[in-house]
Order: structure tokens, then C-alpha cells, then sequence
């Protein structure tokens, strides 16, 4: 039973020292009651009370962990139902499936394609997670497809058979790794359970209900596996998208452990056609899916999941933020043009990818406006005459150029005024609006 914040308080030291960052432990009691504080902020907290408190303030998605050779995926640890109420942690782990059916040669090659692919996305470097391997046949080959493909990558693994003996062969091939077995269902969960103890596993159980999954996960518990995933086993769109909430509002909001763990979805499975299994994907990333597995790879699909997953999983009140300062593009000299944006990623990168595309040098003045774009920032008195002007001394422009020419984004044209004011050496030109017109704006700048 989760303690009360008052029950937790009175387990705390009450010294008020505010070293765990809260201004009293009753203020730190209440957090953690609501799960949104973790009790490793408390320096001071004795081992008894850790051990009554450590049930409580564990939290209410517990973690599941997939590992291989030093990479490792982890599903859970979640603390909240919406992400502005604090943010979510753990990325959706997203893999692709392989059939141990197919030539070892062609699994081979999907798992190569898949775990090779990355794409740049506002300065961080995204990529798949992992494979599946689903099997189709007996233990022999299930192992076969299993090492053939960690000969071609070395990453976390979905182990997926309905057969123990089956399962067995896959994970004595996965050896040192630290696969999700997939998946414990009402008539096989006894051996299932055996083997993720035996091979420290995780375990995905298997059902079509609620009630049904909660019989599941008491039963492997009480087995003695600790690290679970949770398998809503229907095959539609919108019956998924309500269970995946149900088990989210009832392990966050009602704290039900039975319910407390990561959910995995197939999103291959539950659509007709490739454009609805990315529809699904999609749906499964943005409501609380910890795992997905796709049945295709494609740049076209995948790389849309990856932003959406980014974007979904950054602290919305932390703005993803590139470094202030002076940065060169396409190999700026003292003659090429110099333009100023705001420190937030997108902006930045929006920016940096049509100066870069134009081919033309220039230099990109980024100046700190606490990771907010141009508009907002200059609405919140971030991005001002006085701080433009601090950007472009802080970073020696005069040294680097012999015009004294500064491009400000044309939304911010008001400042023109005030930035004549604050660097009278300069002339403040106002550039274009929006960044995909720069290259042609500084066409006319070369040009001229």
C-alpha cells in the first residue's frame, strides 16, 4: 500500500536542511508521495526508513532493462500521465522483427540495414534500438537466427516463441545478453518465468484484458521475476490506444502495482497496410508504449518515429539548446555575410541547414535567449538589442569580418532602431522572415 505524505514525513530526518533541493522534508514528503521526487535526493534518510519507504516511492512504472554487449534499452521508470506535468524518461525502445524462417543471409542483412541506420536531428544522432526475433520453427532454428543476428550486431534483443523449449534454445544463443522474452500467457507463464530467472531476463506477459493481465504479472511476481512488460494483447488501433491509457491512468494515478510496469506494442500487427502500421507506431510512442516492434524497415517510416519519439521525450521545460557563439558555415572569410538567431536547437538547425544548403560562407551568430526561438524570446525580453550586440562583441565579429554588416531575422525588425544605438560601428540590416528564404536573400548578398 503507497504511504500518505504525512506517513512519509514522518519517517524523513525533518531537519528541514533543504539539501534535497525542497524548502522543508514535509514539502519533499508530499513529492514523494505524488511521485515526483526520487528518495536518493534525501542524503540525510536512515537505511531503516529507506527500507518502509522504498516500496512507496518506487515508482509507478517500474523498469525493465534489455542489454547486449554494453548497449542496453530501458522501458519504465515512469512518473507521471502527461509529460508537462514533469516529462517522461525513458524513450520508446523501437525495434524491428526478423522471422527465424527466413535465410540466415537475409536476416543478416535486415539486421545490418536497421542497427546501421542514423540520422541527424537537431544536433543528436538517432537510431533503431534493437531486433526482434520471432520464432516460427524449432529451438534449433529459433538459435540459428538468434546468433546470426548478434554476429551482425551486438544489440538488445526481443526474443519472441510460444514454445518454453523453443524459447529455451533462443536464449542459451543469446548468451551474455539480457533479452525481453516474449511472452508469458496464462498456459505457459510457469516456464516462462523459470527461464527469465534462470537468465535474468525480463518478461513480457500476455493478455487481452486488464484483469487478466494483473492475474498474469501476480502470478510471475510471486515467481520471482521482478522485471516485467506488459502485453495488451489486442490487435486494433483503438483497443490498444485504451488499454495502453487504462494501465497508464491506473499505475500512475491509483499507483496499482499489478499495473506498474512498461507496455509493449506491434504495430504491424494491428494495421492492413504500411502507412496504418506507422499510424499505429506512432500512436504507441505518444500513449505509453515503452517497447514497439515494427515489422519493416524503412528510413521513410522510421525516421518520422525517431523525431516524434525525440520530441515527445525531451523536458518540455528544458528547450533543447545549442551552445551560444560564433559558428561557420560552408568556410565564412572576412567578406561573408553575418547573420543572428536565437540558441534554440530547432531554430539554430532550421537556419544552419538552408545557410548550409545555399552553399554560399557565412557566419551564424547564435546568442543566448534561453533556448527560445526568435519570436518568443523577443516576446520574453530574451533576445534584445543589448543581448545581439553582446553576441557579436562577446565573439570578436569585428575581427572576423572587415564589413561591419549584421543580418537580424526579420520578425524581430523593431530592434533595428535600438541595435543602430547599442553597435553604431555596424549596419543592422533586416533579413528574411522565415529561414527557408535565406539562401535566395543571400544570393543577393553575394551578388552584390
Amino acid at each position: 500500500m503507497a504511504l500518505s505524505g504525512i506517513q512519509i514525513y514522518k519517517l524523513l530526518p525533518q531537519t528541514n536542511c533543504q539539501d534535497c533541493g525542497y524548502p522543508t522534508c514535509l514539502a519533499f514528503a508530499m513529492k514523494l508521495a505524488s511521485k515526483q521526487a526520487d528518495l536518493d535526493d534525501c542524503p540525510h534518510v536512515s537505511e531503516e526508513a529507506r527500507e518502509k519507504l522504498a516500496e512507496s516511492a518506487a515508482p509507478p512504472i517500474r523498469l525493465a532493462t534489455l542489454s547486449s554487449d554494453g548497449r542496453k534499452v530501458e522501458a519504465g521508470n515512469e512518473l507521471v500521465l502527461f509529460r508537462h506535468e514533469k516529462q517522461f524518461f525513458k524513450p520508446t525502445g523501437i525495434f524491428i522483427r526478423v522471422y527465424d524462417d527466413q535465410a540466415l543471409e537475409e536476416i543478416k542483412r535486415q539486421a545490418d540495414e536497421a542497427m546501421s541506420y542514423t540520422v541527424e536531428y537537431v544536433g543528436m544522432e538517432l537510431g533503431l534500438d534493437g531486433i526482434a526475433v520471432h520464432a516460427t520453427g524449432d529451438g534449433d532454428t529459433f538459435a540459428q537466427a538468434v546468433e546470426a543476428v548478434l554476429e551482425t550486431a551486438e544489440v538488445p534483443l526481443i526474443l519472441i516463441a510460444d514454445d518454453p523449449d523453443v524459447m529455451a534454445s533462443g536464449l542459451e544463443a543469446a548468451g551474455d545478453a539480457r533479452p525481453l522474452i516474449h511472452a508469458a500467457t496464462p498456459g505457459n507463464w510457469e516456464s516462462f518465468a523459470e527461464l527469465a530467472q534462470e537468465h535474468g531476463a525480463a518478461l513480457a506477459v500476455q493478455a487481452a484484458t486488464m484483469s487478466a493481465l494483473t492475474d498474469l504479472t501476480q502470478k510471475v511476481q510471486d515467481a520471482g521475476v521482478k522485471e516485467i512488460v506488459l502485453d495488451p494483447a489486442v490487435r486494433d488501433i483503438h483497443s490498444s490506444l485504451v488499454l495502453n491509457t487504462l494501465i497508464r491512468r491506473k499505475a500512475i494515478q491509483e499507483t496499482f502495482r499489478p499495473l506498474g510496469f512498461p507496455t509493449i506494442s506491434f504495430p504491424g500487427e494491428i494495421a492492413e497496410n504500411q502507412a496504418m502500421a506507422t499510424i499505429a507506431a506512432g500512436q504507441a510512442i505518444a500513449k505509453y508504449s515503452g517497447l514497439i516492434v515494427l515489422d519493416r524497415f524503412s528510413p521513410a517510416t522510421v525516421y518520422p518515429l525517431l523525431v516524434l519519439r525525440t520530441n515527445i521525450y525531451t523536458n518540455p521545460q528544458e528547450p533543447i539548446q545549442v551552445e551560444p557563439g560564433a559558428y561557420e558555415i560552408n568556410d565564412p572569410g572576412a567578406d561573408s555575410p553575418v547573420m543572428v538567431t536565437t540558441n534554440f536547437s530547432i531554430t539554430y538547425f532550421s537556419v544552419a541547414n538552408e545557410v548550409d544548403g545555399s552553399g554560399i560562407p557565412s557566419w551564424l551568430l547564435v546568442a543566448e535567449a534561453e533556448g527560445m526561438s526568435v519570436l518568443t524570446a523577443w516576446a520574453a525580453g530574451e533576445f534584445d538589442a543589448e543581448r545581439i550586440a553582446k553576441a557579436v562583441r562577446t565573439t570578436n565579429m569585428n575581427d572576423k569580418v572587415d564589413h561591419r554588416k549584421l543580418i537580424i531575422p526579420g520578425h524581430v525588425a523593431v530592434l533595428l532602431g535600438e541595435l543602430e544605438e547599442e553597435l553604431p560601428d555596424w549596419d543592422i540590416l533586416v533579413g528574411p522572415r522565415e529561414a527557408v528564404d535565406l539562401p535566395g536573400y543571400l544570393k543577393i548578398w553575394n551578388a552584390e
